[in-house]
């Protein structure tokens, strides 16, 4: 069975509230709107998440919005409308899906019934897209908006964030997609032996004033010494809301247990 979730601040802002839940057995999605006495009276966040625990695969769009949340519920709403030809491609075996699942998105994003949707609203949103499967991770992404991975062998080598913040890229009213060439990147990570930790976040995270959060070690550090993932999202939304942030944030964060070998340089065997 597919579990899922939709959400878009403009239908619940949680401006001076903190919001932690788990979707499925591992997803944990944790939002906070802002902090009024710094000034924020709306969210123009969202995300869209699906999984599957038997099939062993999860699908998460998170959108950063401005201007208006527009944008952000344009996309979820399109997804929606798609959804049977996202599930039908997330059967395939891995060595065909992620050259599909890239493909689906640019045909979504190009058609021209969305860029027409683009023109009449306010605003545009950065997205993220990322889907997991089998030992391997992969994003597409458009804008500023983060995606992390934690194990130790990539802790040691100092490697967290796995896609590019690209400023000046969005999809709505200004739309990079409406141009002749779109802009975005995308990439398929091969995920190490054992426990991997992928966080995916909006940028009041990384941008809330007197943190150190720009840095992926210092936000996995809060999750050293808990016992869940929703305790350590919890507490990155606490220190942000204690510290005054005005911006909102989303966080979605999960664990994937690899018991497949990964991928080693020869002269290490």
């Amino acid at each position: 069975m597919v579990n899922k979730l939709s959400w878009v601040g403009s239908k619940k802002h949680f401006v001076d509230e903190i919001s932690v839940m788990t979707i499925g057995e591992k997803v944990v999605l944790g939002r906070f709107g802002g902090n009024s006495i710094a000034g924020q009276y709306k969210n123009e966040d969202g995300c869209l998440i699906w999984c599957d625990d038997k099939q062993d695969w999860e699908f998460v769009i998170l959108l950063d919005a401005h201007f208006t949340a527009e944008s952000a519920e344009l996309v979820t709403s399109t997804m929606e409308k798609n959804e049977s030809r996202f599930l039908d491609i997330f059967t395939l075996p891995v060595v065909s899906l992620f050259a599909s699942l890239n493909s689906l998105v640019l045909d979504i994003f190009q058609s021209e019934s969305f860029i027409q949707d683009c023109e009449n609203v306010q605003g545009e949103t950065a997205c993220l897209l990322v889907f997991r499967k089998d030992n391997y991770l992969w994003c597409f992404s458009i804008g500023d908006c983060l995606l992390l991975l934690e194990h130790p062998e990539l802790e040691r080598l100092g490697e967290y964030q796995q896609n590019h913040r690209s400023f000046y890229e969005w999809v709505g009213k200004e739309s990079t997609f409406n141009k002749k060439v779109p802009c975005y990147s995308t990439g398929v990570k091969e995920l190490r032996t054992g426990d991997n930790h992928i966080i995916m976040t909006t940028d009041g995270l990384v941008e809330c004033p007197n943190t150190s959060y720009n840095n992926g070690k210092d936000i996995y550090l809060m999750f050293q010494n808990v016992d869940t993932c929703e305790v350590g999202v919890r507490n990155l939304l606490e220190d942000i809301q204690s510290k005054n942030v005005r911006d909102s944030t989303t966080i979605v964060s999960w664990v994937i247990q690899n018991n497949k070998e990964a991928t080693i340089p020869t002269d290490l065997k």
